[in-house]
């Protein structure tokens, strides 16, 4: 474990959602947006998703996490501050790696909504179709 780093900085992505984290020694605070992480998220779902990397890493009192979270809605959110804490405690500690990737914290979702197209209502939906 390198402890000379003061705050390594990583960031998570999912859906349109965008989360820059930065990862100190701490006592485990977790601050999104200026808030406290269970102000900021909710549900315990949430909550739950975001501390993954943590546990799975056993380092959730080792470190404080500072998020600064954008674009998308809460879910997508809560899911690029897992993305950017597994980065961050990678770029830490590179013998995690095996861990975070087993746990599929490394891994970006790729799937994204797909854009409206001309002469369609959506994506792919059709206008109805009047024969007469």
């Amino acid at each position: 474990m390198e402890e000379s780093i003061d705050i390594v900085q990583a960031t998570g992505r999912r859906k349109r959602a965008i989360a820059r984290v930065k990862l100190s020694l701490g006592q485990g605070v977790i601050t999104v947006n200026d808030k406290p992480v269970d102000e900021y998220f909710p549900r315990p779902q949430l909550l739950q998703i975001v501390r993954q990397p943590l546990e799975a890493t056993h380092s959730l009192s080792r470190f404080d996490v500072w998020v600064k979270a954008e674009g998308g809605g809460v879910t997508g959110q809560a899911g690029a501050v897992r993305h950017g804490i597994a980065r961050a405690l990678l770029a830490i500690d590179e013998s995690l790696k095996e861990t975070l990737r087993k746990n599929g914290f490394l891994t970006r979702d790729p799937r994204e909504k797909e854009s409206k197209k001309y002469g369609r209502k959506r994506a792919r939906k059709r206008f109805q179709y009047s024969k007469r």
